[in-house]
């Protein structure tokens, strides 16, 4: 959530900033809501500060000699319970008008960091380097769905029958290789310096709120028709509202968590892309990282846990490309964001497998997470960052392809071969 002392100080530079994500931005509702909240605060700071007046000055006179049932003494409890009047009837439509006001920022995107490309769209993303070799590859190669249902490896119409389109199920070495990559990548990020978390996967509506998924976009989520709970999208959620409301201590940052959890989406939108194989499913199991940390480092910490995800693929053998968003490509929370696309030999190009977003105070504001250095009366926000450390079923697509061999088997990944304990499937 964009601070709103930010917008009433700086509204035209809020405006232009919001301006180069390529949509329109009204500013003048939130503006004009603060005025009246800014006029009914100084008006109730007001009364509340004669209000007190009144009661010292009663308990004055009272001292001084004046009857306590006196006329002088009456009139002043009389304005004393006045003033406690207009009060009361102030603080309903007070809280009328934060409501209000919170609902409008919380619809409000965060702000491009000022090093973020400028660009309308995806065509305008900024490619910043590949690694591997993309085109090692001379015999044809299957897509990673049509090679993986010809092992036996992976079925989809039995999954359906069982739940509905956009989900698939694993079997035997199939299973076996979505098991062995989300060890192998905890086991990395656990090494690299991250805590492992096994958070809950159903979250509630102000957890969604918190990072940004709610109310934007609900329809994007699956809901309890009977709770307030919804199934996580990512463990981004999960993991970064383990800290909501809370005033931490700032020499416990900065913190560091990774977390392997089913995810689960509506991939709204995206009728008839992706319908078979591993890509654009309504369940898929990835591993996360995330960050909470102190703001003047959050730019370091950023490029930090873009290489640990980078690691993984390097790790795995994977050849991919590092592209930096453009103003109107990033994510909604997002102030800053890489992405990581992965080859896929098959279909001749490159799929994302991995975001890593620097979100500033935006989430941490929604979410209530503050810090506070020791010695200091004052709090700060956090800066929060996260990213894929990797999407497990994309990994496993680019597994699937770029470790084909012309037999129709599969090169088991030698990083993964002790996980796995065969080098072929």
């Amino acid at each position: 959530m964009l601070d709103i002392k930010l917008i009433r100080e700086n509204p035209d530079a809020v405006r232009d900033r919001l301006r180069q994500r390529g949509e329109g931005y009204d500013l003048a509702p939130i503006l004009s809501l603060e005025e009246q909240r800014r006029t009914l605060e100084i008006q109730r700071t007001e009364l509340q500060t004669r209000s007190n007046e009144i009661g010292k000055v009663i308990g004055q006179s009272i001292k001084a000699g004046a009857d306590p049932q006196g006329d002088e003494v009456a009139a002043l409890r009389h304005e004393g319970n006045d003033l406690k009047q207009q009060l009361s009837a102030l603080e309903p439509a007070e809280k009328d008008l934060k409501e209000q006001l919170t609902a409008l920022l919380l619809g409000l995107p965060n702000l491009p960091s000022e090093t973020t490309p400028i660009g309308a769209n995806e065509t305008e993303n900024v490619e910043i380097d590949r690694w591997g070799d993309d085109y090692k590859i001379t015999h044809d190669v299957l897509p990673h769905g049509d090679i993986a249902e010809k092992l036996g490896i992976l079925v989809t119409d039995r999954a359906v029958k069982i739940a509905q389109s956009r989900f698939i199920a694993l079997i035997g070495a199939g299973a076996a290789l979505e098991r062995a990559l989300i060890q192998f990548m905890l086991d990395r990020q656990i090494a690299a310096g991250y805590l492992e978390v096994l958070p809950p996967i159903l979250v509630n509506s102000a957890s969604l709120q918190a990072t940004g998924q709610l109310p934007k976009f609900a329809e994007e989520s699956f809901k309890c028709a009977e709770d307030d709970l919804w199934l996580a999208p990512t463990a981004e959620v999960p993991v970064t509202n383990l800290y909501r409301d809370e005033i931490l201590d700032g020499e416990a940052l900065p913190i560091y968590h990774c977390a392997y959890t089913p995810c689960f989406r509506r991939e709204a939108g995206s009728y008839g892309k992706d319908t078979r194989g591993l890509i654009r499913l309504h369940q898929f199991n990835k591993v996360e990282l995330v960050k909470i940390v102190r703001p003047e480092t959050s730019e370091a910490e950023h490029q930090a846990l873009l290489k640990d995800a980078q690691a993984i693929l390097e790790a795995l053998q994977l050849p991919y490309r590092t592209i930096e968003l453009c103003t109107g490509d990033l994510g909604f929370g997002a102030q800053k964001c890489y992405d990581l696309e992965v080859w896929l030999p098959a279909a001749g190009t490159y799929r994302e497998i991995s975001s890593c977003s620097n979100f500033g105070d935006f989430q941490a504001r929604r979410a209530g997470i503050r810090f506070r250095e020791k010695g200091k009366k004052g709090t700060q926000f956090a800066h929060t960052l996260n990213g894929s450390g990797l999407a497990i079923g994309r990994t496993m697509a680019a597994i699937l392809e770029n470790y084909q061999l012309a037999d129709g088997t599969i090169r088991v990944p030698e990083v993964l071969q002790p996980y796995l304990k065969r080098e072929v499937l």
